[in-house]
């Protein structure tokens, strides 16, 4: 009976071999029937009907343009492009930073670092941050889901720095969530009340960001929650089927417009610091000047890397002024007219890591915005949520598939661990530059190893 279990094995094992191997040949005799089938008509086919055609194609408009014309063509309408742009301009990837040794000596684990920073110092309530990196505006609602931008603000709460609300509502949960909170006053007409915008450590008054220059945003209410469209219409004044935030402000149509303005919000809100958002454009110099002579504590200045829930294609790729040279023109300008000792400079637009962090304050910010990397840190491990599907982003925007399956306190957690560990990573840099705090970092402390970045600054290329 032994012998006879053991021949029935023997006989199907090498059943089950002799199959694999004519399956192995059969699969190499097909695929090469099919590779020389395809090898023949793309090596005699004419161009014009050649698959290869289709390879030329590609890489004559480049695979992005490709799938976003096809996009164009699906849609019938402006493409609305997240994120933000691809485009290579010229960033602080080009830049490094010079390590102290013997000219200068590094410092010791053992010596304290200073990254806090105080927006706003010449004001009555300046607003004062543990770290310089604060959470750009990403409304909810317009943008971001509920339990997003809740964990948001809980995250930017526990590193002890700052959550901007942007052009949604502002939610109950959002004062109570926050450490330090930045309010958009823009021209939707679901902006902050006034009795809301006392709660602020500071106001951002919103002419333009980098993804979509001073154009306004239209909002189809169809695609949005009831939740989301009560609270966008909790004053009332929305009209029933649009939702709009027009272009500029309505109210501000000259200079001395905008300093009334200023002048009003610093009365109703105690003297907190009153900021002014600009999409960096080639006028910059010109628009820099109206915002400091209207009195503004603070600038904002959003390049052309800054990403967006959804912008115009055009708007996107083809308008602006890289975040690198709008910091260098804007510190050089500020500075030459004595504008810096009065306005704090905050930059925004593609930072992504300590690195680019800490290389913006040497360049001259006082702080700086992170959109996309907090996104991003804030979906973490729950990213596993999503794909391979469906994109990261489902689980964030309010619009999202999977917003309903993103866990708040989870987000909270994880993107306060990435602000304090680019706050440990700033404090490592500066240890390495032998510097104590910010305000000890110079333009000195650079060096450029890409021309174009080199001749965009102006510092040496090694």
């Amino acid at each position: 009976m032994g012998s006879w279990w053991l021949l029935s094995a023997a006989v199907a094992i090498l059943g089950l071999v002799a199959a694999a191997v004519l399956l192995h040949f059969l699969i190499r005799a097909y695929i090469n029937l099919w590779v020389d089938l395809v090898m023949r008509k793309v090596f005699s086919k004419p161009y014009a009907g050649n698959l290869w055609e289709g390879v030329t194609a590609v890489r004559h408009l480049g695979l992005q343009w490709v799938v976003e014309n096809e996009l164009r063509a699906a849609a019938g309408h402006p493409l609305l492009k997240p994120i933000g742009t691809h485009r290579p301009f010229p960033h602080f990837d080009g830049l490094l930073f010079s390590p102290a040794q013997l000219v200068r000596r590094p410092l010791g684990e053992e010596v304290a670092v200073d990254i806090a920073v105080i927006l706003g110092h010449r004001t009555a309530r300046p607003m004062t941050l543990d770290l310089p990196v604060m959470v750009t505006a990403m409304g909810y609602g317009v943008a971001l889901s509920k339990p997003f931008s809740l964990a948001i603000a809980k995250g930017t709460a526990l590193a002890g720095t700052a959550f901007n609300t942007g052009q949604g509502p502002v939610l109950p949960e959002h004062l109570q969530s926050a450490h330090r909170i930045v309010m958009q006053y823009h021209g939707g007409p679901w902006r902050a009340t006034e009795e809301v915008l006392q709660r602020a450590h500071m106001v951002e008054i919103r002419f333009g960001q980098g993804a979509n220059g001073g154009h306004g945003t239209k909002v189809d209410p169809q695609t949005l929650d009831p939740e989301v469209y009560r609270d966008l219409s909790a004053n009332g004044k929305i009209p029933p089927n649009e939702l709009l935030i027009p272009a500029g402000l309505p109210e501000v149509g000259r200079p001395r417009d905008l300093q009334r303005l200023i002048r009003h919000l610093r009365k109703l809100t105690g003297g907190i610091p009153i900021a002014v958002k600009l999409a960096a454009s080639h006028r910059l110099e010109m628009e820099l000047a109206i915002v400091c002579q209207a009195g503004a504590d603070v600038i904002v200045l959003d390049g052309a890397q800054g990403g967006t829930f959804g912008s115009p294609g055009i708007l996107v790729d083809d308008f602006g002024l890289p975040t690198l040279a709008a910091l260098v023109r804007a510190n050089q300008f500020l500075h030459q007219h004595g504008w810096d000792k009065k306005v704090d400079l905050v930059i925004s637009g593609g930072l992504r890591t300590p690195g680019d962090m800490l290389k913006a304050v040497t360049l001259g910010a006082k702080a700086v915005y992170i959109g996309g990397a907090a996104l991003f840190a804030t979906m973490h491990n729950q990213i596993v949520k999503a794909t391979p599907y469906d994109p990261p982003t489902q689980l964030a925007w309010a619009t999202g598939r999977l917003k309903n399956r993103f866990d708040t306190q989870q987000g909270a957690t994880s993107l306060a661990a990435f602000l304090t560990g680019c706050g440990e990573e700033m404090r490592v840099g500066l240890r390495a530059l032998g510097k104590t705090s910010l305000a000890e970092l110079g333009r000195e402390d650079l060096a450029a190893w890409d021309a174009e970045v080199a001749r965009v600054t102006g510092l040496p290329l090694l």
